[in-house]
């Protein structure tokens, strides 16, 4: 008895799930019935960069893309940690404030270092 009524609690999720799928598949025939099936020389054209391909997909990138990707998330991620300490900067007092100084020291240190380095420089 217990365990029916268990099972009964999640007759709603189980409900939900078949009306879903049920709806993606008529949604999808009536697209492939309904829609016209002809494509023409604009509908296969580039679209996105607004040119054709020239090369291989497949190429190497210049070891510089990463890294301007890893230094964006680095320092995307310092700002992700600022808005929660400067929310909650009342309740954490001194030390938090302190910590998140060493924490910004660390990472200006960095950045200095990078910027040295020539990390940030674009030929």
């Amino acid at each position: 008895m217990a365990s029916q009524d268990f099972l009964l609690e999640y007759l709603p999720i189980l409900l939900f799930l078949v009306i879903s799928v049920g709806m993606s598949v008529v949604m999808i025939a009536g697209s492939l019935l309904l829609g016209k099936q002809k494509p023409d020389p604009e509908k296969n054209a580039a679209y996105e960069c607004g040119f054709d391909a020239f090369s291989d997909a497949r190429t190497k990138f210049d070891v510089r893309f990463y890294l301007v990707c890893l230094l964006f998330i680095i320092f995307d991620l310092e700002i992700a940690f600022l808005f929660p300490w400067a929310i909650s900067l009342g309740a954490i007092g001194v030390f938090g404030f302190w910590s998140m100084m060493v924490f910004l020291g660390i990472l200006t240190v960095g950045f200095i270092y990078e910027w040295k380095k020539g990390a940030l420089e674009w030929e």
